[in-house]
């Protein structure tokens, strides 16, 4: 039985996926979500039952990350390994590696070498600081990129210190970066024939994500503080307390500020000096959102969100993450999938946030077992029987 697609957008490129823990295989996941053919190239000395870098094989951070691939193993530091390796190249369409950039040099993988082999090849590189550069052999980890890249300086209430976000978003976005940046090479591919070396880094990824923020420094020399649930620039946007919880409140520009203190029952905040205009807002906030808070502890948060809404002014609870997933417009949207499986077992992940109308992506396939596809993949390369089972007894796959 052929190996199923999860969308035929991709259907039509193999991808061997090099990567390990999180950035790498976020790349991957997204390729192999919209139907490419990917494969999952383990390592064979990875402790097939337990830990490795990403949690157990079985656990929700690896399942989340590797549904829709296919697994294979092999090892790349045995000349035998590295030359099936090289024979896969040669049919692929892209390579996905996450390796510090020495690495791939020593195990004879690095873009140069492969490229010889297939020139069409579109091969994503994703590093700690970049593929070269004073720090290009330091081990990247997401938490240094969120420090080094300006986030943990903007987080967090002020005079606190650095705060972490909540997320890996360094890991994420970089994943996602490489992601778009193959796809970008392969539409350019159909114009020249040729691929090319796809690089980013977390701490690129996390200074682009900085956005406006880095922007204000860039062209302003403004350089961000710590402003907590403040929004830095719109005013009043924030949290505010209620009857039982919270409640976020955002307003942009005087129209929607306006309808903010009708609709909390705080009109005369409008024509009152301190609060008349942007700059003044901003001056104020502290004042401002006290005032505000005045009068949402008095109502539910369902009431001032219905109110609020009413009233055209956004706003929204405040949720833990099992009542994000009860909320109606969340369950509407379809976005928590089951993942079939033979083995009858649960296994609900977090779908693609993007639909297309004819070529939907979906969970067709669990993450695989360790080296379960090997077999299958080989032959697919055009190796023998009579090859895989030398390499099986050799101990290279």
């Amino acid at each position: 039985m052929p190996f199923p697609h999860a969308s035929e957008a991709l259907s039509r490129f193999t991808v061997l996926d090099l990567t390990r823990v999180r950035s790498g295989p976020t790349c991957v996941r997204q390729l192999a979500d919209w139907g490419a053919n990917v494969v999952k190239v383990d390592a064979l000395t990875e402790d097939a039952g337990g830990e490795q870098p990403g949690g157990p094989r079985r656990g929700s951070d690896f399942q989340n990350l590797h549904r829709n691939k296919r697994a294979m193993t092999l090892n790349l530091k045995d000349e035998r390994g590295l030359a099936v390796f090289k024979r896969l190249v040669a049919k692929a369409d892209v390579v996905v590696e996450n390796f510090r950039p020495d690495v791939k040099k020593k195990l004879g993988i690095d873009y140069e070498a492969l490229r010889a082999i297939n020139p069409r090849l579109v091969y994503g590189s994703i590093s700690g600081f970049g593929q070269d550069g004073p720090y290009h052999k330091r081990p990247g980890f997401d938490q240094i990129a969120q420090g080094m890249g300006g986030l943990m300086s903007i987080t967090g209430a002020p005079g606190e210190g650095p705060m972490r976000v909540g997320i890996p978003v360094a890991d994420l976005t970089a994943g996602l970066f490489c992601a778009i940046g193959i796809l970008t090479a392969l539409l350019e591919r159909d114009v020249s024939g040729q691929g090319q070396w796809v690089q980013t880094s977390l701490l690129q990824a996390q200074i682009f994500m900085l956005d406006f923020q880095a922007a204000r420094w860039l062209m302003e020399k403004e350089v961000a503080k710590q402003a907590g649930n403040n929004h830095p620039t719109s005013i009043p946007t924030g949290v505010f307390k209620t009857s039982d919880g919270y409640i976020n409140i955002a307003t942009t520009g005087g129209r929607i500020w306006e309808r903010c203190a009708q609709a909390v029952g705080a009109p005369e905040l409008v024509t009152n000096p301190d609060y008349a205009t942007a700059p003044a807002r901003s001056k104020n906030r502290d004042a401002l959102n006290a005032e505000i808070e005045k009068h949402t502890v008095t109502k539910s948060t369902e009431t001032w969100v219905r109110e609020l809404n009413e009233a055209g002014v956004p706003c929204g609870p405040i949720y833990a993450i099992d009542q994000m997933f009860e909320d109606a417009q969340v369950r509407h949207l379809g976005i928590a999938q089951d993942v079939p499986n033979d083995e009858d077992r649960h296994i609900r992940l977090v779908g693609q946030p993007v639909t297309l109308s004819r070529t939907p992506s979906q969970m067709v396939a669990r993450p695989p077992e360790f080296g379960e596809h090997t077999e299958e993949v080989l032959r697919e390369f055009g190796l023998s029987e009579h090859e895989i089972l030398e390499l099986r007894q050799g101990k290279v796959v």
